[in-house]
């Protein structure tokens, strides 16, 4: 009877405790969507191989997780550009299109394009003669020629990919679930060819159409227009620059900056005409002088050419022998004192005899510019000719019109100018001081107390 007893109390208990079980809350679990990859997994040797400029754009795409994925339903075939035609074959354009934020999924196709969901050793390429298999690719773009990989084989046996990129190490990594073939070059898909020149052209991201900043010429000190300078430039007409700027940018330092006989306006051939002005002074006598200063001391008949080539005009004052040699060493020896005293006898106009002899009688004295900044040399009539300079340094219009073609223009003169003020032209002796004496003054004090004992009859 109690053995009944303790039998039914422990069935009840039994109950009551798969009762209490029951009505406890049950926790699920949540299944893990994670894949496991094995370590000899394909994409595993992608990651540790030598092509680290592959797996690191792998990574940079964010493709990890979804190879995993792929690696886990089918075997894969890579075909793996070499780091240099990834690090130096690639043009850097190119290279940073890819990289930028915005382009990831044309990153993440160019990619997929390299890997085809099916295991393709070298024993399974076509053979020579035969048709090119096509496979598809990983590639997430809808158009037909991205999802679609040719391969073949060339006319000395190679394996070709994409009909561009040729084998270079097949089978280079062998695992289970899938293998990887070297390539010599990266496969760019159209669509991905595509992005980057809309990108390139701006079509896409272009607004406003870009203009450059306003650029201005260090030459002329106007700002470039772009329409004046497509503009022709009429034969003989004068150039934009004054002569000043196209001046050599110191004595003997370079010839002047402006374009000779074979320069962009082809106008004029200065160097000759320069030539044939200096065979006339030494056929006309008496001024070998001149013509010595101005191709051997110094470069100004190279300057000079330059000048006429590019379109401007010259009048030379010459001084004749007699007048050259009444130069001191002195007024010669410093630097730069040739070039400055022949710069004072050019003018930049273009005059004969007959202008400046009727311009000085109209006018009654003229002051024309030199090609020595800022100094001016007159001009007036005397004696039924012209005398230029002022003061004690002046010259008289001896031969006239020694050489004139209409671009140069040279008139002999009986002495040497020079600026006035300038002490060039003259000896100076040195001052002497003044000698100044002082008056000695005696002290206040003393002053005052002499004045003191004068007052009683008493003297210093």
């Amino acid at each position: 009877m109690d053995s009944q007893i303790y039998g039914a109390l422990n069935l009840i208990m039994f109950f009551l405790a798969a009762i209490n079980v029951n009505s406890l809350p049950q926790h699920v679990l949540p299944k893990s969507t994670s894949t496991q990859i094995s370590s000899n997994s394909v994409l595993v040797a992608l990651l540790d191989s030598h092509y680290t400029e592959l797996s690191e754009l792998v990574e940079k795409a964010l493709l990890l997780q979804t190879l995993e994925q792929a690696v886990t339903q089918h075997n894969i075939t890579i075909f793996a550009p070499s780091n240099e035609a990834l690090e130096r074959q690639m043009d850097p354009e190119f290279k940073r299109f890819l990289l930028e934020p915005r382009n990831l999924k044309s990153l993440q196709n160019l990619l997929m394009y390299h890997m085809i969901p099916a295991r393709v050793g070298s024993n399974d390429w076509p053979r020579e003669g035969t048709d090119s298999a096509h496979h598809n690719t990983l590639c997430v773009d809808e158009s037909e020629s991205d999802n679609r990989l040719m391969l073949s084989k060339g006319n000395s046996g190679e394996k070709i990919v994409g009909g561009v990129a040729r084998v270079v190490r097949p089978d280079d990594v062998i695992r289970p679930d899938g293998l990887i073939h070297g390539i010599e070059r990266l496969l760019v898909p159209q669509s991905v060819q595509e992005d980057f020149n809309r990108r390139r052209n701006l079509g896409s991201i272009s607004a406003v159409l870009p203009e450059g900043a306003p650029v201005v010429d260090p030459r002329t000190h106007r700002l470039k227009n772009s329409k004046s300078l497509k503009k022709p430039v009429t034969p003989g007409s004068p150039p934009a620059l004054p002569v000043y700027d196209a001046m050599a940018p110191g004595p003997s330092l370079a010839p002047a900056p402006a374009p000779g006989p074979g320069g962009a306006r082809h106008h004029f051939d200065g160097e000759s005409q320069v030539k044939d002005f200096i065979h006339t002074l030494l056929h006309y006598g008496g001024y070998n002088e001149l013509a010595d200063i101005l191709v051997n001391l110094t470069s100004l008949a190279t300057e000079m050419g330059k000048l006429v080539s590019e379109g401007y005009v010259l009048t030379v004052l010459a001084p004749n022998d007699e007048a050259m040699a009444k130069l001191t060493t002195d007024q010669l020896s410093d630097p730069g004192a040739p070039e400055q005293i022949m710069y004072y006898h050019i003018i930049p106009e273009y005059q004969t005899e007959e202008s400046m002899y009727n311009s000085v009688r109209r006018f009654g004295k003229v002051q024309y510019d030199t090609l020595r900044l800022p100094h001016k040399v007159a001009a007036e009539e005397a004696d039924g000719s012209v005398k230029f300079g002022q003061g004690e340094e002046t010259a008289y219009l001896f031969d006239p019109d020694i050489y004139t073609d209409g671009r140069i223009s040279v008139q002999g003169i009986d002495g040497v100018l020079f600026p006035v003020g300038s002490l060039e032209g003259k000896v100076v002796a040195p001052a002497t001081a003044p000698k100044v004496v002082t008056k000695q003054r005696r002290g206040k004090l003393m002053e005052i107390g002499c004045t003191i004992t004068g007052a009683f009859g008493q003297s210093c």
